[in-house]
């Protein structure tokens, strides 16, 4: 069986990761989302979808089970799907990064947009874990950072900046896949 091609995509929330990973999608890519194993198992659990309890509940996760744990159930389902070309979104740490390395090539990319721009789309965009306060913006960007996402981010492979419209981001993602295509 041919190797998956395996692509990571980081970023601090409302930067635009699941935007780029779309653009993926329609080249024929399946995404596989990080924090959808945390909502997951916060349903299974009851819980409130809110960024507060899915941040307490990601914290516990990695405490008890490890840092790499929510890559390993990722890891564990592109395997066994057989998938061949993938992007998953929400890379959170190294450590997320090095459980796909470890058994595939990969390539890392950070989407990066300031606070004012992430902030502004979290606040359009309303789902249940989104920052409806600058407050609780800050606070999850925080969380993350101890999480390890600055390293993630600062190792990438490539570096998109986002801080325009979404035409502006799908013709980086373009020119970007020249550059995975070719290199």
């Amino acid at each position: 069986m041919a190797k998956p091609v395996l692509i990571l995509i980081t970023g601090m929330a409302g930067s635009g990761k699941t935007t780029f990973a779309q653009f993926f999608q329609e080249h024929g890519f399946r995404i596989l989302t990080m924090g959808d194993v945390i909502r997951r198992l916060a349903e299974e659990m009851g819980m409130s979808l809110d960024s507060a309890t899915l941040g307490k509940l990601a914290e516990e996760v990695r405490k008890k089970e490890g840092e790499g744990v929510v890559a390993e159930q990722c890891l564990k389902i592109i395997q066994k799907e057989q998938y061949l070309k993938v992007v998953v979104d929400g890379i959170r740490s190294l450590d997320e990064v090095e459980v796909f390395r470890r058994v595939h090539s990969v390539k890392l990319i950070s989407i990066h947009a300031s606070p004012g721009t992430r902030f502004k789309r979290l606040s359009a965009r309303g789902r249940s874990d989104d920052a409806n306060q600058e407050k609780i913006m800050i606070e999850r960007d925080l969380r993350e950072l101890r999480f390890g996402i600055g390293s993630a981010i600062a190792m990438a492979d490539y570096m998109v900046v986002n801080e325009g419209s979404i035409q502006d981001l799908r013709k980086k993602f373009e020119e970007l896949m020249e550059c995975l295509l070719l290199g």
